[in-house]
């Protein structure tokens, strides 16, 4: 095939990749900004010059056939290179800008995140920041996302990972829910009590303590209660209407710990497998990290610097 052919098609197999990368048209057209019937369009114009199927197309799903999926692998590495040159061009223009996609969980954002970007925003005001809060675990080349900012305490094999600073899962009450209802002693006094959990799919909750000290005595107890969100601070205005007992990130209570309207609830023992144990900056490996993640990730780095939440 003459090449010459194919050189106006270099967008349409890099759009091939960004098809195969979100999963779907819809994804595909956001990440580029374009309108769903163009990505359309661009990938059976690139059958057509090529005279095979790249694309298999269902009701729910969209994914690549062999060839498409051969395209993708032969010319991915040329489009990193090209990514990264342009990259490193932009950096030669002087001040940095660009954008930059975040993920981060809601409360996690609203009450860490977001009030430290003030200072980054004056100090490189042609970077923009987008960032999404949201407790779903986003797949972030899939998603057209740069960085997530999460708490936990694995991290895949395939990123790249920052910490930012340590964080601990709190077991905590109002001091009324527990004139109430009374302090419990051992963990397993908490199958008497209203639980509040953190919402995950599976089986009945289950929450999982460690003795502070002594020989490493662990204990499991099946918790029951009238609320579970998949979101802390939910939790937290619960805790604070003395309706149970919830484990909930130290970030999130800070304040109420301070002014003791929230109360450490079984000190002696330590809940695990709940929360992460710390705050990562996390991104897919890449060989070049652009200069406006670097800079990013280094802020937040010194931001959270010594940080103790409580």
């Amino acid at each position: 095939m003459d090449i010459r052919k194919i050189e106006p098609l270099w967008s349409h197999i890099y759009w091939l990749g960004i098809l195969d990368d979100a999963g779907s048209y819809t994804a595909a057209a956001q990440r580029l900004g374009v309108s769903k019937a163009a990505m359309s369009q661009r990938i059976q114009e690139l059958e057509k010059a090529l005279g095979i199927m790249l694309v298999q197309r269902t009701t729910r799903s969209v994914r690549l056939t062999e060839a498409g999926q051969a395209m993708v692998a032969l010319t991915r590495p040329a489009f990193a290179e090209i990514e990264t040159g342009c990259e490193k061009i932009r950096e030669l223009a002087g001040q940095p800008k660009g954008v930059i996609r975040v993920t981060a969980p809601v409360a996690l954002a609203r009450q860490q995140i977001v009030p430290r970007l003030a200072d980054f925003m004056r100090v490189y005001p042609e970077i923009k920041i987008e960032i999404e809060l949201s407790d779903h675990i986003s797949t972030l080349a899939q998603e057209g996302f740069d960085l997530a900012i999460r708490h936990t305490s694995a991290v895949p094999e395939t990123y790249v990972a920052w910490v930012l600073c340590q964080t601990q899962t709190l077991l905590l009450a109002s001091p009324e829910y527990i004139q109430s209802h009374g302090m419990p002693a051992h963990p397993s006094d908490l199958m008497k009590h209203n639980c509040l959990t953190y919402l995950r799919s599976g089986s009945r909750p289950t929450w999982h303590f460690e003795r502070r000290k002594g020989a490493g005595e662990r204990v499991s107890v099946p918790v029951n209660g009238s609320f579970s969100a998949n979101n802390s601070e939910t939790l937290r205005e619960l805790l604070l209407a003395h309706q149970g007992i919830a484990a909930i990130p130290d970030f999130s209570v800070a304040a109420e710990l301070k002014k003791g309207s929230l109360v450490p609830v079984l000190s002696h023992w330590k809940p695990v497998s709940v929360f992460g144990e710390s705050i990562f900056a996390l991104r897919p490996y890449s060989p070049h990290v652009p200069n406006i993640i670097r800079l990013f990730v280094s802020y937040l780095k010194a931001a959270f610097e010594n940080e103790n939440f409580i």
